[in-house]
């Protein structure tokens, strides 16, 4: 179940950067569950990390090893990602393991152990079968390609309960040369990543400084995948990855940089949102905009706790215009010296509350045929001052609890 008719668009080729996918039978026969990235030579490479204190050992190893990179004034050569288990919570065995898959790709490839970084999603606590996926390595090698089918088996490959493939980009004009930005994501559930989504790697033919490259990404992750939750659970191997191969104009400063930035902040935030219309169980895309708020901080918080509520969400699910869910959870957002008689609720066009309570034209037949769309928008204004801020949710169903309930079935 998903929100939307959200396409796999075409992928421009990004020279020096190939694809491949294989089908390790670590998650399920038939099936590709394994993906290398191969970056060229001279490429700068980004990373956010989760924020979870048990994050997990790839997590932990690709941080080691993107440092070691910068530190020498390199980027990354090689990404490996494994679906089907997260190969989190598995202490010194995880990181052996993780270790292990980096040598026998860096082995394969004829490059440094410390320049591959390892990624896994899936299932918390279970040993990865290094077996299979060891064994599948050279399959995904042999099938690196820089095509758009190349992109899309990519993005097939590092999903878990997500139902399509969620991939954007966009080709920018700056001066006489143009530059393209790719991405693609993997995330359904256990979102409220708090730094990126589950899995996200987006590159770039732009040449970008190290310093400059890292800037960028923590400004586009904040006002994107930072931005969305389905269920308010942050995962153990949340990563997001920005790749300048370098190979096309310099973005510096100046304008250029501010359409790069632009066009960075419009893919990431179209992968975090196909990351909501594909959350498990959706059956609602919700638009949540806080305005006149004190701070960003502050917009965010609001927005958040409306996002979060059960009660709100499965009100949302049955398209119930039960608009006292809402003001019940902005009044216990943590705001200081909270005005109530300031705020306004909005739920699409219609005007749910103001003065304090109902606002006095409120009809619920309006409210309910604004429940009953598959995209719905909520706006909050707190009336404080000139800061705001936009989160996107999903609603709470039967199905998200049977697909979590089922998940290790």
């Amino acid at each position: 179940m998903a929100v939307g008719e959200t396409r796999f668009p075409e992928m421009p080729v990004i020279e020096g950067l190939r694809l491949g996918a294989a089908m390790a039978g670590i998650k399920k026969p038939d099936r590709r569950d394994l993906v290398v990235i191969e970056i060229p030579e001279g490429a700068r490479v980004a990373g956010a990390f989760t924020r979870n204190a048990f994050c997990a050992a790839p997590v932990m190893v690709a941080r080691e090893h993107l440092a070691a990179c910068v530190a020498r004034g390199e980027g990354a050569r090689y990404l490996v990602v494994n679906t089907g288990n997260a190969n989190a919570g598995t202490g010194a065995t995880g990181l052996r393991d993780a270790r292990t898959t980096c040598a026998e790709l860096a082995r394969l490839a004829g490059v440094e152990e410390a320049s591959v970084l390892p990624f896994s999603t899936g299932v918390i606590g279970e040993p990865l079968p290094m077996d299979r996926l060891l064994a599948g390595l050279p399959g995904a090698v042999q099938a690196l390609d820089d095509g758009s089918d190349a992109w899309l088996a990519a993005g097939e490959g590092i999903l878990t309960t997500d139902t399509r493939a969620k991939g954007a980009s966009v080709t920018l004009t700056l001066g006489d040369a143009t530059v393209t930005i790719n991405g693609i994501a993997k995330g359904s559930g256990m979102i409220r990543p708090d730094m990126a989504t589950m899995l996200a790697f987006v590159a770039t033919d732009a040449a970008i400084e190290q310093a400059l490259l890292d800037g960028l990404l923590r400004e586009a992750v904040e006002r994107s995948f930072n931005c969305i939750t389905v269920d308010s659970d942050t995962s153990t191997n949340d990563a997001c990855l920005l790749i300048a191969t370098g190979r096309g104009a310099a973005v510096v400063d100046g304008e250029a940089l501010e359409r790069f930035r632009e066009g960075l902040l419009q893919v990431m935030a179209e992968l975090a949102q196909a990351v909501i219309r594909d959350g498990e169980g959706a059956t609602k895309f919700v638009t949540l905009r806080v305005e006149e708020a004190r701070s960003r901080r502050e917009a965010l918080d609001v927005a958040f706790t409306v996002a979060h509520s059960p009660l709100v969400k499965t009100a949302l699910y049955a398209s119930d215009a039960n608009w006292g869910r809402i003001l019940a959870a902005v009044g216990r957002a943590p705001v200081e010296e909270f005005d109530v008689d300031l705020v306004t609720i909005d739920l699409g066009e219609v005007r749910l509350v103001e003065n304090g309570g109902r606002a006095p034209g409120y009809a619920e037949e309006a409210g309910s045929a604004v429940m009953a769309r598959e995209e719905i928008e909520i706006r909050i204004a707190l009336g404080r001052g000139e800061q705001h801020a936009t989160v996107w949710t999903s609603d709470l169903s039967h199905d998200y609890v049977s697909i979590n309930a089922d998940y290790r079935s």
